[in-house]
């Protein structure tokens, strides 16, 4: 399977997830906003010039969740997603899109007015408004995190998609100072083997 990828971006949440199941894959990296990801070609493959993309046989998916649920439900073999019988299946399911659908739409904008615009374009404004809801958001995560490890018993694909928004949050100035449980989290996520292994196989801006 061939993975499309450019650090910084989410499409590490892939890279890491055939890091934790063992999976082979080629790795085509970009840089993030490089003119190659607006080439035709690429374009053929993502229609909006953005990563991550798979591509596995005659099949190609670009976006990044359900690329890990398309991986884990042909290749997974039962790992990283609990049991449907059980209680932690709803918490999965709940946290697993908790992070496109809470974590990052704030960090998008955060990325977008302080990397992707000029400076003259940028509204601190915009800014401040993300940062706040930002943190209210990683608040939930504090809260559910108490006296727990990951986010639905075992670690899971929910701690790839919302343990790693957590980690770019904070990466982009959330303040987590008051919220030792998602701090914990976030240095418990890093120290992964997996993970650490799919930022090595990035290009060294990520």
């Amino acid at each position: 399977m061939r993975i499309y990828h450019a650090p910084g971006s989410r499409s590490v949440r892939v890279i890491w997830l055939f890091e934790e199941l063992g999976l082979p894959y080629e790795l085509v990296q970009f840089k993030l906003g490089s003119p190659e990801m607006r080439a035709p070609e690429f374009l053929k493959v993502s229609p909006m010039g953005r990563v991550p993309v798979l591509l596995d046989g005659e099949q190609t998916i670009f976006e990044s969740g359900a690329i890990v649920q398309y991986v884990l439900a042909k290749y997974g073999d039962g790992a990283l997603v609990p049991d449907m019988s059980t209680p932690e299946f709803a918490t999965y399911l709940q946290w697993f899109h908790y992070a496109e659908g809470m974590l990052m739409p704030p960090v998008n904008t955060i990325v977008v007015e302080t990397v992707f615009l000029s400076e003259e374009r940028r509204n601190q404004v915009n800014v401040d408004r993300a940062t706040k809801l930002l943190n209210r958001m990683l608040g939930a995560v504090e809260m559910h995190m108490e006296g727990r490890e990951y986010l639905a018993g075992e670690f899971t694909a929910a701690d790839i998609m919302t343990g790693h928004a957590c980690s770019v949050a904070a990466r982009l100035g959330a303040d987590v100072s008051a919220l030792p449980n998602v701090a914990a989290y976030i240095a418990r996520i890093e120290e992964r083997p997996a993970l650490q292994a799919a930022r090595k196989h990035s290009l060294p801006t990520d």
